[in-house]
């Protein structure tokens, strides 16, 4: 994650000359600093994307499997029921 490095009390200060009062400056810088940990790079981003995508083509070819394993046994399936009726005509 990535974080931004400012002059807090430099802040504080800008905000009280437009016209915020010294506890608002300080709440407003304190929740700047703290949502720091909440920021995301392009980097970041990209990896995360990449992994969705791994695991999504993962989670494909799984079902990809499931299905030739249902329709392989459903052609067997149909091939024992030609076969009992041939048999039984």
């Amino acid at each position: 994650m990535a974080t931004i490095t400012f002059d807090t009390q430099e802040l504080v200060n800008e905000l009280e000359i437009s016209g915020f009062t010294r506890k608002q400056s300080e709440t407003v810088v304190s929740v700047l600093k703290k949502s720091q940990g909440e920021l995301a790079t392009k980097d970041d981003l990209h990896r995360e994307i990449e992994s969705l995508k791994n695991t999504t083509k993962t989670e494909l070819l799984e079902l990809k499997v499931d299905i030739v394993k249902w329709v392989g046994g459903l052609m067997l399936a149909q091939v024992a029921i030609i076969a009992a009726l041939v048999k039984l005509l």
